[in-house]
């Protein structure tokens, strides 16, 4: 916290070293942002005389608005953390089936690492809906978006996907490590899917007669 007895200099030179610290991103634009409330600090100070309460109501100022600044940068860069999982493919380079994300999976969760063992658990998830032809493939597809593209053809488990998805979206982005309890509940979606898949291959109607995925709730 500022002293009371801060001088003019001794002020702007605070403002400086706390717009500084590490917890402030460095891109221009904040530069321009911290800059200017730089500039406000100073002149609130320099005036700070002829503030009813004199340099402690300056103080508790400096103090609420150095908060405000810190909450709305951690509120952007959370955003931006959010706005980027959005951007990230589910896939990576490497063309595997369901068959075998799913033995990775598996493989995974044996030694415990459940972040990766969900990545490829989820993997299998959208191979096997584009192997049995319920989705299209689509280069680039995210987490999310298979959630809401599986969701609308099987609304029965359009929760479990969404969820998967933010399991998904957890480990790989924002870092957990995921839990045995995270992976099974990914594991028995796609276990839901599949049987499914087999209900729905033993009672298809014959050929010319509709019927299909879409009429699964």
């Amino acid at each position: 916290m500022i002293p009371v007895d801060i001088d003019r200099d001794a002020a702007h030179d605070a403002a400086q070293n706390e717009l500084g610290k590490p917890i402030y991103p460095s891109e221009s634009l904040w530069d321009r942002i911290t800059g200017w409330f730089s500039e406000l600090l100073y002149r609130i100070m320099v005036e700070g005389s002829q503030v009813p309460g004199g340099w402690f109501t300056i103080t508790v100022l400096i103090v609420l608005l150095t908060i405000a600044v810190v909450v709305a940068v951690r509120v952007a860069m959370r955003t931006m953390r959010t706005n980027r999982r959005a951007d990230v493919a589910l896939f990576g380079t490497s063309e595997m089936s369901a068959a075998q994300h799913r033995g990775a999976a598996e493989q995974a969760a044996a030694q415990g690492d459940w972040a990766s063992a969900i990545r490829h658990r989820l993997r299998a998830v959208a191979r096997h809906l584009e192997e049995t032809a319920v989705l299209h493939p689509v280069p680039g597809r995210t987490a999310t978006e298979l959630a809401r593209d599986a969701g609308a053809v099987v609304p029965g488990l359009a929760g479990e996907l969404r969820r998967a998805a933010e399991t998904f979206n957890d480990v790989t982005y924002g870092e957990q490590p995921g839990s045995a309890v995270e992976y099974r509940a990914v594991a028995d979606l796609d276990d839901h899917l599949r049987a499914r898949a087999r209900s729905e291959h033993a009672d298809a109607p014959p050929a010319g007669v509709p019927g299909g995925w879409a009429e699964i709730r």
